[in-house]
């Protein structure tokens, strides 16, 4: 069973569990924080954790893959429910949007990586790296539709901008960084 669908299928200390420890593991950080105290914040015990989840390295899969889907659903429906935005330049209000209700502290996935750099096993990183993959491919798709010749090679020059907006947003607290991005994404739009 994938994770997202384990997700669909939690019971509600199994939801409990997954709700405190997403807002924990991105608050603190995964290193941390400790199955007690997910346990502890989400009123169940470390015995429930581990039945839902079988360990701590499932249960961090499970939080970010939950995050990425629900990122995903918040970009689609961001360039659905304005139409009259250029699609790729939607993506980036956004994650101006997504930031300021959904990730202050920068993006998970990268947070994640980083922590998670020692482990390269970790059932974890195939989910970073198909979030990744995926924006990518939905920057390809958005600029081709729009008609640019050049769609893989601006795919990549906007991810580096979205990321590097969530990036150096996280660690500068650059207030304007994603606008930032957003312009210049505008710009190579325009000439690409």
């Amino acid at each position: 069973m994938a994770a997202e669908d384990h997700v669909q299928t939690l019971t509600p200390g199994g939801r409990a569990v997954l709700d405190a420890a997403s807002r924990l593991f991105y608050e603190r950080g995964i290193a941390a924080v400790g199955v007690d105290a997910v346990a502890a914040e989400a009123g169940v015990t470390k015995k429930t954790i581990y039945d839902r989840f079988r360990s701590k390295s499932a249960l961090v899969r499970m939080y970010l893959a939950e995050r990425d889907e629900r990122y995903r659903r918040w970009i689609d429906a961001w360039i659905a429910e304005h139409p009259e935005a250029d699609p790729a330049l939607a993506v980036f209000d956004a994650l101006e949007s997504w930031r300021g209700s959904q990730g202050a502290k920068g993006c998970a996935f990268v947070h994640a990586h980083a922590e998670l750099l020692a482990e390269p096993d970790h059932p974890a990183h195939e989910v970073i790296r198909a979030q990744k993959l995926w924006l990518h491919e939905r920057f390809r798709v958005l600029v081709e539709e729009a008609g640019h010749a050049r769609a893989k090679e601006l795919a990549t020059e906007l991810l580096a901008l979205h990321e590097g907006a969530t990036v150096l947003y996280s660690l500068t607290e650059t207030g304007d960084a994603v606008a930032a991005a957003r312009r210049a994404a505008q710009a190579l739009l325009r000439t690409g």
